[in-house]
């Protein structure tokens, strides 16, 4: 596993000297809509901007953004069919909560006696989340992926829906998200692709895009095994559209 300190030095460099970079092997025309921002300025620097992003305006569309997307009806199909399967799961946090589009699914479909922790680096966001899903279950606390204030093994299932492509390199959240996690968790990772539609994703939400091969090998690094991959329908599958959806397990130590 690749110390904290390394990575955080990477962090701050320019993506494309960073390993795991898919820069490329992306279309040109990808490699051109795809935001750069990212890119320009330092990971602190682009952290605020993210935040300020999902403060702002743009965060409050957010929850309609998704439905209108058919990302939350789908993301529900994958809860509701046990693609992702939650029965048993005991400490689920969800990363990235946003406006608790997927905490929604966490709390219809996990077990009632789980305990549910939601995570964002917006506060504004989480407000939102925490009007908008209306339950005293889960706890909602303002978090950065790459440093988590929670112990080591302190979650049994995890779930993160696109935050990964809001890190220059995707080793910095993946290891903080192994540490909490107690072996043999599992993890619900989706996150966009180095498509054209994933292009146009990142041109909205100041985020990069990831390559799946390149990202598998990052999670084995990280002590991940890319256990399966889930398609939100059959013609998702067919089409190998709807970005990276994943379940990951954490490797026993």
């Amino acid at each position: 596993m690749v110390p904290k300190a390394d990575q955080r030095r990477r962090a701050s460099r320019s993506r494309k000297h960073l390993p795991g970079s898919s820069e490329h092997g992306k279309p040109v025309f990808n490699r051109l809509l795809e935001h750069r921002l990212i890119d320009q300025v330092s990971f602190e620097e682009y952290r605020e901007k993210v935040r300020d992003v999902y403060d702002g305006p743009q965060g409050a569309m957010l929850a309609t953004c998704s439905m209108l997307s058919l990302h939350t009806p789908l993301g529900a199909r994958l809860f509701r069919g046990r693609k992702f399967d939650l029965r048993g799961a005991r400490r689920i946090l969800d990363v990235g909560s946003g406006a608790g589009q997927i905490a929604k699914h966490l709390i219809k479909y996990s077990d009632p006696e789980a305990e549910i922790t939601c995570s964002d680096l917006s506060p504004e966001m989480l407000r939102r989340a925490r009007n908008r899903l209306r339950s005293d279950r889960p706890r909602f606390v303002v978090a950065d992926l790459t440093r988590l204030p929670f112990a080591d093994n302190s979650f049994d299932c995890v779930t993160c829906g696109y935050v990964l492509e809001h890190l220059p390199d995707a080793r910095l959240g993946l290891a903080e998200l192994s540490r909490v996690m107690e072996p043999k968790a599992r993890m619900l990772l989706l996150t966009t692709e180095d498509t054209f539609s994933g292009a146009w994703t990142s041109r909205m939400w100041c985020c990069r895009t990831y390559n799946r091969r390149e990202l598998a090998r990052i999670c084995e690094e990280v002590g991940l095994r890319w256990n399966r991959e889930l398609w939100f329908t059959p013609m998702h599958k067919v089409l190998r559209a709807g970005g990276i959806c994943v379940e990951l397990v954490k490797i026993s130590s």
